[in-house]
């Protein structure tokens, strides 16, 4: 796993990747942590992790237990705030880009992914440009991977789509993508895989009509 992949901040192979600059999510928090925090000799970074672990189980706690107690109405409440949050993030990065002139949609579609990858979610991403109009990516590590349950990940599936949703806004890109897993780590898989394209003139949205479906899952 170590000689895999890539973590915030590390260099892609493509040459349009030192051209392109994206946004960084809670960049004025960062800097202050930065500055403030990481350098101290009594800091440990997995506490962190173990943050962020605290706060992904209250969020899926906050799920189920909506879903439980007040059916449909709790989790579209719920739903809806993991919206608005990714949409937040999503507007965070796309923020005063700057991409060359000759990149392409899929390119950009790519770097894309990888900065919600690396930075949203502290994940280890292996990232490819399979062609013109389709890139693709496997997670090589993630903070959840053991904690959650392969169920539990569509929570992450709502916040994906608020992001979707702050890059469609921006008109940063020409064309709309489909995205779909194909495997996931919770479900006893190597690598969570991701495969996104450019989708075709009518084709309805596979990842909200899954999300849609895992929802009306969850409640029965």
């Amino acid at each position: 796993m170590n000689h895999r992949g890539i973590l915030k901040g590390a260099e892609r192979k493509e040459i349009n990747w030192r051209k392109t600059k994206l946004g960084e999510p809670f960049r004025d928090v960062l800097n202050e942590f930065r500055e403030n925090v990481m350098n101290r000799s009594d800091f440990d970074a997995t506490s962190l992790l173990q943050f962020g672990l605290f706060m992904a189980t209250a969020i899926i706690n906050i799920l189920k237990e909506s879903e439980k107690i007040l059916g449909q109405e709790g989790q579209k409440v719920v739903f809806e705030a993991l919206i608005k949050t990714g949409y937040d993030i999503g507007t965070q990065i796309v923020k005063n880009v700057e991409v060359p002139h000759d990149i392409s949609d899929i390119e950009l579609m790519s770097y894309l992914a990888t900065i919600i990858n690396t930075q949203a979610w502290t994940s280890i991403e292996d990232p490819k440009i399979d062609s013109e109009h389709k890139c693709s990516f496997d997670i090589i590590w993630c903070p959840l991977q053991r904690i959650y349950k392969a169920f539990d990940c569509r929570v992450q599936r709502y916040l994906v789509q608020g992001i979707i949703n702050a890059f469609k806004d921006s008109n940063l890109l020409k064309s709309d993508y489909q995205i779909e897993f194909k495997s996931t780590i919770p479900s006893g898989a190597d690598v969570c895989s991701f495969s996104i394209r450019k989708k075709e003139e009518g084709e309805p949205d596979i990842w909200a009509e899954y999300s849609k479906d895992l929802a009306e899952k969850a409640l029965k």
